[in-house]
């Protein structure tokens, strides 16, 4: 990882917890079971990338581009997500751990979260029109001020989300899931 530039490569095995790895551009790379943990990876560009079984946990991402990057079983906690450059900026995630993150203030339309852990995660001010929370745990996820125009939220479970701070226009919620939505009102539901 010391070039400036990569291009269709693959990283497996790769060890760099508690590195500094900055203003690299990686386009069309795969990161296979990759610790990247604690480490500073600002100011770096990753363009239709995807990441497997990595742990990037605690990664400093500030100034970084995200365009068209797929997570699918990583670790993600604590990430600041919302220190990420804006322009672009376009990741899905399937069977990740987010835990503690954040995507504060980031446009997020069509993001689709497939089996994911989203405990404590921070969405406000963020757009997440037609997102798609599939089977995801939202335990003390905090969505203020939110667009959530037509987001599925069908399948997940464990959220609260006030429909008085967010937009909820043609979002889809199950039923069962129903008590999210009015737990401020304190009423019960049989």
């Amino acid at each position: 990882m010391e070039n400036l530039i990569h291009v269709h490569k693959t990283f497996e095995k790769v060890n760099y917890t508690d590195k500094k790895i900055n203003n690299r551009e990686f386009e069309d790379c795969v990161f296979k079971n990759c610790d990247f943990s604690n480490s500073d990876f600002s100011y770096n560009t990753y363009i239709d990338c995807e990441f497997i079984d990595c742990n990037l946990s605690m990664i400093q991402l500030s100034s970084s581009s995200l365009k068209t990057v797929v997570f699918k079983n990583c670790k993600l906690l604590g990430i600041h997500f919302h220190n990420c450059d804006d322009f672009l900026f376009s990741v899905n995630f399937q069977d990740c751990v987010l835990d503690y993150s954040s995507f504060s203030n980031k446009k997020m339309p069509k993001t689709q979260f497939i089996t994911c852990s989203l405990r404590e995660v921070t969405f406000i001010g963020t757009n997440l029109s037609n997102a798609n929370f599939d089977n995801c745990d939202l335990e003390g996820t905090l969505f203020n001020d939110t667009i959530l125009k037509e987001a599925n939220f069908k399948t997940a479970y464990n959220y609260k989300i006030d429909p008085e701070f967010n937009l909820l226009k043609k979002a889809k919620f199950s039923t069962k899931g129903i008590h999210g939505l009015l737990d401020k009102y304190d009423i019960k539901i049989e």
